[in-house]
């Protein structure tokens, strides 16, 4: 069997193996590819690995011998599932690999915004505390979250692990999410309305998926409802927010800081919005790929695969 990865720098730069897939079949790996070059890369290819190269109708229709199609990340929005269905392709994803990961580099990026800890370790290195008449000082406002209240769009694993560090940091944790679970409930953690969650917030933490319900949903209306001063965490989707209206708030101070691992172009483009606010921290979608989580994706995509050749069902997202 033929297998063929289109875009396998990403996930394996050089510290995993791709020793699993290999005893599956024939592994050929390209760091990147581009749309042109899909169809002579997966000519004799069976099986397709993909992370962000998109597999379209078009493309699918004159790669007719694939059979699978493996996509390296838990979103599949990738591949044209309806013309791979229509196809007889299977297609997987790789779910819950990261939540551990994610989870902790959203509180990373809070951390960050309420201690400014790059900003101080530049400075000192660049002599400002040599130089300095006083024994300590600090460039930008200190936050302590113990006592504050953490909103949290999109109560699912990633949200849950969110929200107890949070607890175990002293915070009070609101949530909203389709699908409630009434036994997380407790003296530190409630469901509430997604207005009730604007208005009670000090920090506000995106972890809800890409719905049309909640594409845009950080936008003027909804900051307007907001604590003044509230911080934006979002490593979720870049889509989520609308980059205007949270730079307009953060250059005039209604959000006192936000903090993105994702944007709604990326890699980023240099007019977008969110590189001309205050008080902004961008870092460039990083929070899925520590080591540790970067191998359980390559063991779960080896494990769908191999269960496919089996006949077992294993995170198939079409039927």
């Amino acid at each position: 069997m033929n297998i063929v990865v289109l875009d396998g720098y990403t996930l394996n730069p050089g510290d995993l193996s791709w020793g699993g897939l290999e005893n599956l079949g024939t592994v050929t790996v390209y760091d990147r590819t581009s749309e042109a070059e899909i169809p002579q890369r997966v000519d004799a290819a069976e099986v397709v690995f993909t992370n962000k190269t998109a597999l379209t109708k078009a493309t699918l229709a004159i790669c007719q011998q694939i059979k699978y199609i493996g996509v390296l990340a838990t979103g599949y929005n990738v591949v044209d599932v309806a013309a791979a269905t229509e196809l007889g392709i299977t297609v997987t994803n790789i779910p819950t690999y990261g939540t551990d990961a994610v989870s902790q580099f959203a509180i990373a990026l809070l951390m960050e915004l309420c201690h400014r800890i790059g900003d101080h370790s530049e400075s000192v290195l660049s002599g400002d505390w040599a130089d300095n008449p006083d024994w300590c000082y600090w460039n930008y406002p200190l936050m302590e979250l113990s006592g504050k209240t953490m909103g949290i769009i999109g109560f699912g694993k990633i949200g849950q692990r969110t929200g107890h560090i949070a607890q175990a940091l002293g915070m009070k944790v609101l949530a909203t999410d389709l699908y409630r679970q009434p036994e997380l409930e407790s003296e530190t953690c409630h469901y509430v309305t997604q207005d009730e969650l604007f208005a009670a917030a000090d920090v506000i933490v995106l972890h809800c998926p890409l719905f049309s319900t909640t594409r845009g949903i950080i936008n003027a209306e909804n900051i307007a409802k907001m604590k003044d001063g509230v911080l934006i965490i979002n490593n979720s989707r870049g889509q989520l927010i609308v980059e205007a209206d949270l730079r307009d708030a953060l250059n005039r101070g209604k959000v006192g800081g936000a903090a993105v691992d994702v944007v709604s172009t990326e890699p980023i483009k240099l007019n977008n919005p969110l590189l001309q606010a205050k008080n902004m921290i961008i870092t460039p979608h990083i929070s899925w790929a520590p080591r540790e989580s970067r191998q359980r994706l390559m063991d779960i995509a080896v494990d769908n695969l191999a269960c496919y050749l089996k006949g077992e069902r294993r995170n198939i997202v079409n039927g």
